[in-house]
């Protein structure tokens, strides 16, 4: 073998190797895999042909023999995305005839090798890659010297960077696909729990509000000498029962509808408004609350359907309160329309709280919380005429007209 793979003092040699470096640390700059695959193949084939012709008669072989050797250790890299396998046989092969026949390896063979063993380690597992590295040690075994090892090194590490990507590649993979299978079995449980609670609350809670609206219809039917307010008592108690019965299965339907297929699950009822005030407010007079009035000021208009059912919330609770701390109170519930903002009163001439503005129960927690998701707020204390009042000041967004 004539010594040394690269002449130092063939310039076009120097050249065509600096551009095939440049071509290869380009690639991943070209569109896709395929395009550069084809861009290299073709640099690299050109470089082998020029690499041919500036050997001429110094070498063993003929100018058709290198030529058609270069070209055997290049081109196919125009298919390396495709067939990794067939690709590097044929480069492997083209370079192994040039060692095997004392003849050092093209410039361009030798990158070909080595993009070809990086891309198939990359892609294939290593018990197919490894044994292309044969050809190059059995060189280094029969010409032991510092040029046939560093060849034997950088095909192994070319083969092992393949599968450190492969490998990374594969972790990046599997920790994806347990995160998803986490959040999944996450997702299933938390429905599991739901539908537990859904069941849970339906067996006990609405058995006992069913009873009472069975027991209060059964005493006003069967009740002798009621007088007519007593049984009117006992129809709204009726009512507000199997209201309550009604929105706690709705509810309770929220809860279990992604349990099961999608068209499986309840209908949901429609979200109540400002149009079902008038509604709610006979309600509250029907159970003892006469002097019950719903008060509108400004001009009315259309509201986002999540303030109007914010501000239905926040007085069915206000109500709720009035006929547990004050029964019999005269109650006022006032909307009151402006430009930026539906400001919303509920109050009451009863006693009113012990401590002014103070109020921890979930009621009057859930009132905060519902005016806080709108952007308003909700207080409540001592009215200056005496009494309860709560005041919500809920903003109409911009867009509204």
């Amino acid at each position: 073998m004539r010594a040394g793979w690269y002449r130092a003092d063939n310039a076009d040699v120097s050249q065509a190797r600096e551009l095939a470096d440049r071509v290869l640390l380009g690639t991943r700059r070209i569109g896709g895999t395929r395009d550069a695959m084809l861009v290299v193949a073709a640099v690299l084939a050109v470089l082998a042909v020029v690499e041919a012709g500036n050997r001429g008669d110094q070498t063993g072989m003929d100018l058709g023999t290198l030529l058609l050797l270069g070209l055997m250790a290049t081109a196919p890299l125009a298919l390396l995305a495709a067939q990794p396998v067939a690709v590097t046989l044929a480069v492997t092969l083209a370079n192994a005839i040039m060692l095997g026949g004392e003849e050092p390896p093209f410039v361009a063979g030798v990158l070909a090798e080595l993009l070809a063993l990086y891309w198939l380690g990359r892609t294939r597992p290593r018990k197919i890659a490894l044994p292309f590295l044969l050809p190059f040690v059995l060189f280094a075994l029969a010409r032991p010297d510092p040029g046939s090892t560093l060849l034997l090194v950088l095909m192994a590490a070319a083969v092992l960077l393949g599968a450190a990507v492969r490998d990374r590649g594969d972790a990046v993979a599997n920790a994806a696909a347990s995160r998803a299978t986490a959040d999944t079995l996450l997702e299933h449980a938390a429905r599991g729990e739901r539908a537990r609670i859904a069941r849970e609350l339906h067996d006990v809670v609405a058995h006992h509000i069913s009873m009472i609206a069975v027991q209060a219809e059964t005493a006003r039917l069967t009740t002798p000498g009621l007088p007519p307010d007593g049984a009117k008592r006992l129809l709204a108690i009726g009512d507000t029962a199997r209201t309550a019965l009604t929105e706690m299965r709705r509810l309770l339907g929220v809860l279990r509808e992604d349990v099961g297929p999608p068209d499986s699950g309840p209908v949901r009822a429609p979200q109540p408004g400002l149009e079902q005030l008038n509604a709610l407010v006979d309600e509250a007079r029907a159970s003892g609350g006469a002097g019950t009035r719903l008060i509108v000021r400004g001009t009315v208009m259309p509201l986002d359907p999540g303030v109007q059912l914010t501000a239905y919330r926040i007085v069915q609770e206000a109500l709720t309160n009035a006929r547990r701390h004050a029964p019999g109170a005269a109650v006022d519930v006032e909307l009151d329309y402006t430009a930026a903002a539906l400001l919303v009163r509920v109050r009451d001439n009863g006693p009113g709280p012990d401590v002014p503005g103070e109020g921890s129960g979930h009621g009057l927690l859930g009132m905060r919380e519902r005016a806080g998701m709108v952007g308003g707020t909700v207080v409540v204390g001592r009215s200056p005429g005496g009494g309860c009042l709560v005041e919500a000041v809920l903003p109409i967004p911009a867009e509204e007209p």
